[in-house]
C-alpha cells in the first residue's frame, strides 16, 4: 500500500523537508507517492530515494504535476 503525499503548490526546499519527514514515518515495505508541482521535485527526490535505497520514477500529467514514486526499499531495482 501507497501513501500519498501532496506536496502541489510548495517550492524546494519545503517538498523535501515534507517528503523526508514522511518517508520516515512510512513502513519500508510501503511506497511513498509525491505530488508536486515544483520543477526541481523530481532532482530532489531522486536524491532522497537514492539515500534512502529506494527505487524512483517520476511521471509528469498534463496538469503540470509531477507524480514521484519511492517505491518499497523491498522492490527490486528499477532498470
Amino acid at each position: 500500500m501507497a501513501t500519498v503525499l501532496d506536496l502541489r503548490g510548495l517550492r524546494c526546499p519545503l517538498v523535501l523537508v515534507k517528503a523526508r519527514a514522511e518517508l520516515a514515518r512510512t513502513d519500508p515495505g510501503a511506497a511513498l507517492v509525491v505530488l508536486a508541482t515544483d520543477r526541481e521535485a523530481p532532482i530532489d527526490l531522486a536524491a532522497l530515494a537514492s539515500d534512502a535505497g529506494r527505487p524512483f520514477s517520476a511521471d509528469r500529467t498534463g496538469e503540470g504535476v509531477w507524480r514521484c514514486t519511492l517505491d518499497s526499499a523491498f522492490a527490486p531495482e528499477c532498470s
